[in-house]
């Protein structure tokens, strides 16, 4: 299927590891140019030099706070002139899960830690929609995805459930507020997804219960594990990059202000 991705401009936030530089990758197969966004600049310009080595476009890496509005309005400002205009807005850019600080019993919750998780994947989102809207406009076509996660399903986690919920809210808000100018707004929740991390975080798993990390794997996503889903496997980055590429193509014009659910079948609860 042909996406109508060619010659797309877009942004990724977090887009030098993990679930960004997989959409980024995926987009820029597809055929758009992407400026990727995040704070670290040696791994954002790496990534980007690998990025348009493995497919031919531009691949432009331009380091940000999404804290700042001023470095956020400037980001944009600077993609849209290097890359000739704007369609696609992609915010994938927090720490997987939130702080360690802003994730557990409410008695330890660290204030100041918890309204830092908000602030990244929220209002960073909400910075970098607002910064994009008229630049989207311009083109008459735009689409934003925002990449948020199950935790907001999941009672535990108070910071990952708040700031995933507020994306859906905001997703919805936005999509209602756009639809009129040709921009459509949808959010996906990935949940535990396999990324650059994941073989560090399962051997020491391995480690600790003394099997093998392959063991380990298997065993977590049985359908009647915790974690467990309906596919009996980890879900790729790439996967949730093939979801995020049919969002912000010319073929999804009927989604808008809806979330897509990106676990391999994870929970038994039914959503209607």
């Amino acid at each position: 299927m042909d996406l109508g991705l060619e010659g797309k401009r877009a942004i990724v936030t977090g887009g030098s590891l993990g679930i960004g530089k997989a959409i980024a990758r995926e987009l820029a197969r597809e055929g758009a140019d992407v400026v990727i966004v995040a704070r670290t600049k040696d791994t954002l310009e790496a990534a980007a030099r690998e990025l348009a080595a493995e497919t031919g476009r531009r691949v432009i890496p331009l380091a940000a706070d999404v804290t700042s509005r001023a470095q956020v309005d400037a980001m944009v400002a600077q993609a849209a002139a290097q890359l000739g205009g704007l369609h696609i807005l992609v915010n994938s850019g927090s720490a997987p899960g939130g702080s360690a600080t802003a994730t557990g019993p409410i008695e330890t919750i660290v204030d100041e830690d918890l309204l830092q998780d908000f602030n990244v994947k929220y209002v960073g989102a909400l910075r970098c929609a607002r910064a994009a809207i008229p630049y989207l406009k311009e083109q008459g076509w735009g689409r934003i995805i925002n990449i948020s996660g199950t935790n907001a399903r999941n009672a535990g986690n108070l910071s990952g459930g708040a700031r995933n919920t507020s994306l859906v809210h905001l997703s919805k808000t936005l999509a209602v507020q756009l639809g009129r100018f040709g921009i459509t707004v949808n959010c996906v929740h990935p949940g535990i997804t396999r990324t650059e991390r994941t073989p560090r975080l399962l051997a020491a798993r391995a480690r600790e219960l003394g099997v093998d990390a392959a063991e380990v794997e298997k065993g977590d996503f049985a359908p009647d594990s915790p974690r467990g889903n309906a596919i009996c496997r980890m879900v790729d980055a790439a996967e949730i990059a093939y979801v995020t590429a049919f969002l912000a193509s010319d073929k999804a014009w009927a989604i808008s202000g809806e979330l897509i659910v990106a676990t391999g079948g994870a929970g038994r609860s039914v959503y209607y």
